[in-house]
C-alpha cells in the first residue's frame, strides 16, 4: 500500500510560483504543471491568491493557454485574475485573443486598458494603441505614467505630431508633466515626429533630469545637424551611460565629423569605466572606413580579439566593411571564410564587392556578387556603377537587364547609373529605354535621374528632350540640374540660350560652381563671345570668390584663340599663377594650326612636349600646321621624328548606331559588309552635291598629293561613310546620329551641309568638341567651331 501524499504548505508553493516568473529560470512549464498538480492535490485550489499567483507565473512563462485553462477552472476570479489572461494573450502577441477576452472582462480598469495598449504597441499595431487610449478615456478610466509613455512610444513610431500634441495636452491636464518617465517619452516623441522646436521647451521645462533626458536631447540635436549643441550638452553632464556615448560617437560618424568619432572613442577609453559594445564598434569602424584610416581600423579590430568580444552580427560586418573600403579587401575576403556568411549581412557583402571594384578587379567583383543570397538593390548598383566606372558599358547593359528580368526594382542611383552607360555610348534608344524604366518605377522625378537624363539626351543629340528634362524636374533643381543644362546648351550651339539660363539660375539666388563656370566658358567659346567671357572670368574670380583651375585657364585660352586673339592668348598663359598643362597648350596650338600661325604654333608644340614627350596630337597638330601652311618638308619631318620615336597618331572613326547596333568606320573603311553599296551611295551624293554648288576643300588633305587622290580621300572620310550607311538603313526623314572621335574637317563640315539638304534630313554630328546639327544646308555652329 503507497504512502499518502504529503501536503505541501501554502507558502512554498507561492515561492515556487514567485521563482518560476524568474527569466532563467529552466524547465519553467513542467515545474509550473508540477505544482499546479501539488496545488490540487493539497486542496489549496480555492486559494484565490495562490491560483492567481500560478496563473501568473503561467503568463510571465509564456504559456497563455495554461493560464486560460487555470482561469476557466477557477471558482472564484478577481480583478488580478482577469487582467493576468489578458496579459498572458498580449505578451503571445494575440491581439485577436486578447481583444475578445478583453471585451469580456466585467470591470475594465487602468491595467486592462494599458496592457491592450502595451500589446498593440509591442505588436507593431500602434495605430489601435493609440485609438485605444481615446476609448479608454471615452469610459472616464485615468491613464497612468506607464499607459502615457507606451502610448508616446506607438505616437513616435507613426509620426503623427498632431495626435502627439494632444497626448501631451492631455498629460499637462492631468499633472504628469513633471514625471521623468513621461517627459522622456515626449522629448522621444517630438524628436522622432521632427518637432526639435517642442522637444527643447520639454527639456527646458523638466525640474528633474536624468541621464536619458539628456541623451535624447543629444540625439536630437545631432538628427537636426546641431553638431556643436550636442557637444555642449554632452560637455555639461555630470553622469554618461553607453547610450550617451555611443549617441556622440554615431553622431558624429552620420554626419560627416568621422575624425570627432574617433577622438569621442578615445575619450571614453580614457576617461570611462564603460566598455564599448556592439553599437560604439560599428561606430567607430565605420568612420575609419569613410576616413580610409586602415591602420586605426586595424587597432580597433585588435581591441575587438584582445577583449574577448563576440565579432558577429553588426561587429562583423562593420569590420568588414571597414577592411574592404580600406585597401584590406584580402583580409575581409579571409575573415569571410574564417566566419563564415551565416552572419555576414547584404551590406558586409556589398562593401566587399564595392572593394574589389575600387581595386578594378571586376573578375573578382563578379565572384563576390555571384556568391550573394537575396541580392538587394544595392548590390545590384554597386556592380552596374562598378562596370560602368570601368567602361564595361556591355556587361552593365546585361547585368541592368538580369535585374529587372529578377523582378528586382531599380532605385534612383541604378537608372541614374544606367543612363549614365547610355551617355557614354552615346545611345538614345539605350537611353529611352532607361527613361521608360525611370517613368515606371516613379523615379523618374528623382533628381539625381533628371540630372542624368540631361546629360544623357545631350551627348545622344536631342537637345529638345535633355531641356524636357531640366524643365520638368519637379523638385528643387540643384547646382548640377542648372549646370547640366548650361553645358549641354553650350555644347549643341545654343550660347546665348545657356548663358540667359546662367543667368536665370543666378536670379534665382543659387551660387554656381567651378563646374558651372566651365560650361559658361565653353558656350562663350563655340560662339566667339569673347568679352562676355572676359567678364565671367572675372565674376566667377571676384564674386563668387571661386579660384579658377586649370581648367578654366584652358578654356580662356581656347576662346583667345579661336577668336584669332592668339597673342593674347600666349600672353594669358604667360601670366597664368600656376603651371599651364597640356589641354592649356594644346588649345593654343590647335588655334596657331586654325590661323595658321606657325611660329607660335612651334612655341606652343615644344612646351606641351616638355610635360608630354609622346603626345601624338602635338606633333600631329604642328605637322598639320605646316602642311596647311604649305611648308611640306617641315611637315615630313615631323612625321618622320614621331615614326622614329614610334609615336602613334590617333586614328580618326566615326559610328552611328543604327537598330541597337553600333557600326564603326574608319578612313577608307574596307570591313563593313555593305562596303560596296556604302561607297556607292557616297559617290552619287558626291555627284549631286557637286552639281549643287559644293567644292571640295582638298586643302584639308595635309598631305602632298594630286587633288584628285586628295578629293577621293575626301569622299571617304569616316563621317562621310557613316552617313552614307545611315541613309541606306534608316527610313526617310529618320535623324541621322554621327560620333567621332576627333574634330570634324573643313571640308566635311561643308559637305554636310549640302547633304542635309539634298536628302531633306537633319544629321546630328558630335565631333570631340560640340555638336553639330546640321539641317536645311545650314549647322547649329553658325560655321564657328
Amino acid at each position: 500500500m503507497m504512502d499518502a501524499p504529503v501536503a505541501t504548505p501554502s507558502h512554498t508553493l507561492l515561492e515556487l510560483c514567485t521563482n518560476l516568473q524568474k527569466p532563467l529560470y529552466s524547465n519553467a512549464r513542467f515545474t509550473a504543471q508540477l505544482v499546479h498538480c501539488r496545488v490540487i492535490k493539497s486542496g489549496l485550489f480555492f486559494s484565490v491568491y495562490l491560483i492567481n499567483n500560478l496563473m501568473n507565473a503561467y503568463s510571465k512563462t509564456g504559456h497563455a493557454l495554461h493560464a486560460r485553462k487555470l482561469f476557466d477552472e477557477m471558482p472564484l476570479r478577481t480583478a488580478f485574475s482577469w487582467n493576468t489572461v489578458l496579459s498572458a494573450y498580449a505578451k503571445r502577441g494575440d491581439m485577436d485573443s486578447a481583444r475578445e477576452f478583453f471585451d469580456q472582462l466585467p470591470q475594465k480598469d487602468s491595467v486592462s486598458w494599458t496592457t491592450m495598449i502595451v500589446g498593440f504597441k509591442k505588436a507593431g499595431r500602434h495605430r489601435k494603441a493609440v485609438r485605444t487610449m481615446g476609448e479608454m478615456m471615452k469610459e472616464g478610466v485615468e491613464p497612468t505614467q506607464f499607459t502615457l509613455t507606451n502610448v508616446l512610444a506607438s505616437v513616435a513610431a507613426t509620426g503623427c505630431l498632431d495626435t502627439g500634441r494632444k497626448v501631451h495636452t492631455f498629460i499637462v491636464e492631468l499633472g504628469l508633466s513633471s514625471n521623468v518617465s513621461v517627459s522622456n517619452s515626449l522629448l522621444s516623441m517630438y524628436t522622432k515626429c521632427g518637432d526639435p522646436t517642442m522637444a527643447r521647451v520639454v527639456f527646458d521645462r523638466m525640474v528633474i533630469r536624468d541621464i536619458s533626458s539628456w541623451n535624447a536631447m543629444i540625439a536630437l540635436h545631432m538628427q537636426v545637424g546641431q553638431v556643436d549643441l550636442a557637444t555642449a550638452q554632452f560637455e555639461q553632464m555630470a553622469e554618461r551611460d553607453i547610450v550617451t556615448w555611443n549617441s556622440m560617437i554615431a553622431g558624429y560618424n552620420q554626419r560627416g565629423y568621422d575624425l570627432r568619432a574617433l577622438d569621442m572613442f578615445s575619450k571614453m577609453l580614457r576617461e570611462s569605466l564603460l566598455s564599448p559594445d556592439r553599437f560604439t564598434l560599428s561606430s567607430v569602424l565605420s568612420a575609419c572606413a569613410n576616413l580610409e584610416r586602415l591602420s586605426v581600423g586595424k587597432q580597433i579590430h585588435s581591441h575587438i580579439v584582445a577583449t574577448g568580444f563576440d565579432v558577429s552580427g553588426i561587429v562583423l560586418n562593420a569590420v568588414i566593411s571597414m577592411y574592404s573600403r580600406c585597401g584590406g579587401v584580402e583580409t575581409a575576403r579571409r575573415l569571410i571564410e574564417q566566419r563564415g556568411t551565416a552572419d555576414l549581412k547584404i551590406e558586409g557583402f556589398t562593401a566587399l564587392l564595392d572593394g574589389y571594384i575600387k581595386l578594378g578587379d571586376m573578375k573578382q567583383a563578379k565572384i563576390i556578387f555571384d556568391s550573394l543570397k537575396g541580392r538587394d538593390v544595392v548590390a545590384w548598383t554597386a556592380m552596374i556603377v562598378g562596370y560602368e566606372q570601368h567602361g564595361l558599358y556591355g556587361e552593365a547593359i546585361n547585368l541592368f537587364r538580369s535585374m529587372v528580368g529578377e523582378g528586382q526594382r531599380p532605385n534612383s542611383y541604378t537608372l541614374a547609373a544606367m543612363l549614365s552607360v547610355a551617355s557614354s555610348l552615346a545611345s538614345l534608344g539605350h537611353g529611352k529605354q532607361i527613361h521608360g524604366s525611370a517613368v515606371k518605377s516613379g523615379e523618374v522625378y528623382s533628381v539625381s535621374v533628371s540630372n542624368a537624363l540631361i546629360t544623357m539626351y545631350a551627348k545622344a543629340g536631342s537637345i529638345t528632350s535633355a531641356r524636357q528634362a531640366f524643365d520638368l524636374i519637379r523638385c528643387e533643381k540643384d547646382t548640377v540640374s542648372w549646370t547640366s543644362m548650361i553645358i549641354a546648351l553650350g555644347q549643341h550651339g545654343h550660347a546665348e540660350e545657356a548663358l540667359e539660363l546662367f543667368e536665370t539660375m543666378l536670379r534665382e539666388r543659387l551660387r554656381p560652381d567651378h563646374i558651372t563656370y566651365v560650361g559658361v566658358f565653353s558656350a562663350c567659346i563655340h560662339a566667339g563671345l569673347v568679352d562676355q567671357g572676359r567678364r565671367y572670368f572675372d565674376m566667377m574670380k571676384n564674386v563668387d570668390k571661386i579660384k579658377p583651375t586649370l581648367s578654366h585657364y584652358a578654356c580662356m585660352v581656347d576662346l583667345f584663340g579661336r577668336a584669332g586673339l592668339l597673342q593674347e592668348a600666349h600672353e594669358f598663359i604667360e601670366k597664368m599663377p600656376v603651371e599651364p598643362d597640356v589641354v592649356t597648350w594644346g588649345s593654343l596650338l590647335s588655334a596657331c594650326r586654325v590661323h595658321k600661325n606657325v611660329d607660335l604654333g612651334k612655341i606652343a608644340a615644344e612646351r606641351l612636349l616638355l610635360i608630354e614627350p609622346e603626345n601624338s596630337g602635338a606633333y600631329s597638330a604642328l605637322a598639320n600646321l605646316y602642311s596647311a601652311c604649305g611648308k611640306w618638308d617641315e611637315a615630313a619631318k615631323i612625321r618622320k621624328s614621331m615614326k622614329d620615336g614610334r609615336v602613334k597618331k590617333e586614328q580618326g572613326f566615326s559610328w552611328i548606331e543604327v537598330k541597337h547596333k553600333v557600326h564603326v568606320f574608319g578612313v577608307e573603311d574596307g570591313i563593313h559588309p555593305q562596303k560596296k553599296e556604302i561607297y556607292l551611295t557616297m559617290k552619287k551624293i558626291w555627284d549631286e552635291i557637286k552639281k549643287m554648288g559644293y567644292i571640295p576643300d582638298t586643302a584639308s588633305v595635309l598631305h602632298d598629293l594630286e587633288e584628285e587622290v586628295k578629293e577621293q580621300i575626301l569622299r571617304h572620310h569616316s563621317e562621310k561613310l557613316a552617313i552614307a550607311f545611315g541613309l541606306i538603313s534608316t527610313p526617310d526623314n529618320t535623324t541621322l546620329r554621327i560620333m567621332k572621335n576627333l574634330r570634324v574637317c573643313n571640308d566635311c563640315h561643308t559637305a554636310i551641309k549640302f547633304i542635309s539638304k539634298l536628302v531633306g534630313r537633319e544629321i546630328i554630328v558630335r565631333d570631340t568638341t560640340r555638336f553639330h546639327h546640321f539641317k536645311n544646308g545650314f549647322c547649329s555652329c553658325r560655321d564657328y567651331w
